[in-house]
C-alpha cells in the first residue's frame, strides 16, 4: 500500500468519480482506476461499487476513508519534520482563499513567497472563506488565508494578519443615499443583496438586525463580493461591503452608531507539523501583518 494510490482512492471518494478525481491528480482516468485496483488487490475488498455511471463506496470503502486521510497526515507530518533539518525550501503547498482575498489581499504576498522560493509549487485553490476553513479541518488543505469566523473555534489555530472594516453602501441614486441619519430600522425596508447564510460576512451583519431585534428583507444572495457591488452600484439593493470595495457609483450610509468589521487571517490545523514552504508563508503574512498594525498607530 503506497500514498499514490491511497491518494487516488481519496479523490474518487471525494468526487465519487473516476474521471474528475484523474483531472484533480492531473492523471489519465485508466491510471487512476488502476491505482484504486491495486489498493483493493492489497487490502482483499472492492471500496467501490460501480454501478452504471456511478461510482459509491462499499461499507469497506467507508471504513477505509478516514483511516486513510489520517495516514496521508501523518505521512506528511513525517516527510515535514525530516524536511525541516536540511536543504532548499521545495514541494507543494496547498492554499484555499477567497476570490475577494485573491484580488485585494494577496497578490504582494504571493509575489513575495514566489521570489522567495522559487521551487515551491503553489496549489491554490479559490473558494469560499468557509470552504476553505473545511478544507483545512479535513487536512484536504494547509493553510486557509480566510475570513476568520466571528466566534473563535478551537480546533484550528487562527491568526489575524488583516482588519477589515465593514459599511452598508448602496447605489448614489437609491432612496437611502439621500436619507441621513439612517438607522437599521431604515434599512430593514428596503431590499438588500448579501453573502448567503453561511457566510461569516453574513452572520456578523446578521446579528446586528438581530441584537436589534429586526429582520433582514434579503431578496438576492450571492458571495462574490465584485458581483455584489455591481448590483449595489446599479440600484438593486443595499448592502454590507468591505469599506474598502466602495467606489464612485456608491455611497456609504452614515449609521455613526454601528461599528462593524471583520478579521482576514490564515488558519491551520493544531495537529499538523507544518511544511518548511507554508512557514514560510506564514513568516511573510505576519510581517505584513506587523507593517499594517503600525500604520494604524
Amino acid at each position: 500500500m503506497n500514498t499514490a494510490d491511497l491518494a487516488a482512492f481519496i479523490e474518487v471518494a471525494r468526487f465519487e468519480s473516476f474521471s474528475l478525481a484523474a483531472e484533480k491528480l492531473h492523471l489519465t482516468q485508466p491510471a487512476v482506476s488502476k491505482r484504486v485496483q491495486n489498493l483493493e488487490e492489497t487490502l482483499g475488498v472492492n471500496l467501490f461499487d460501480r454501478v452504471g455511471r456511478k461510482v459509491q463506496l462499499t461499507e469497506a470503502g467507508r471504513a477505509l476513508l478516514p483511516r486513510s486521510r489520517q495516514w496521508l497526515l501523518d505521512f506528511e507530518d513525517i516527510k515535514n519534520s525530516v524536511a525541516t533539518l536540511h536543504g532548499e525550501i521545495t514541494g507543494v503547498l496547498k492554499i484555499g482563499t477567497s476570490h475577494h482575498i485573491g484580488l485585494h489581499r494577496l497578490p504582494a504576498t504571493l509575489r513575495t513567497f514566489s521570489q522567495n522560493h522559487p521551487q515551491v509549487r503553489l496549489d491554490i485553490q479559490f473558494i469560499d472563506s468557509e470552504a476553505a476553513y473545511e478544507a483545512v479541518l479535513s487536512g484536504d488543505l494547509e493553510l486557509g488565508i480566510v475570513t476568520l469566523p466571528p466566534i473563535a473555534d478551537a480546533r484550528l489555530i487562527a491568526e489575524q494578519i488583516w482588519h477589515d472594516p465593514l459599511a452598508f453602501v448602496a447605489g448614489k441614486d437609491h432612496p437611502l443615499a439621500h436619507k441621513n441619519p439612517i438607522s437599521l430600522d431604515d434599512l430593514t425596508i428596503h431590499p438588500a443583496i448579501l453573502p448567503s447564510l453561511n457566510t461569516f460576512t453574513r452572520q456578523i451583519a446578521a446579528e446586528l438586525f438581530k441584537e436589534a431585534g429586526l429582520e433582514l428583507n434579503v431578496t438576492m444572495t450571492t458571495n462574490y463580493l465584485e458581483t455584489i457591488r455591481m448590483m449595489v452600484s446599479i440600484g438593486l439593493g443595499w448592502s454590507v461591503l468591505p469599506a474598502s470595495m466602495a467606489n464612485d457609483e456608491m455611497v456609504i450610509l452614515p449609521l455613526t452608531e454601528v461599528n462593524m468589521h471583520r478579521y482576514l487571517g490564515v488558519v491551520y490545523h493544531p495537529r499538523r507539523t507544518l511544511s518548511r514552504a507554508a512557514s514560510a508563508m506564514l513568516t511573510i503574512l505576519r510581517e505584513q501583518s506587523s507593517v499594517e498594525n503600525n500604520k494604524a498607530i
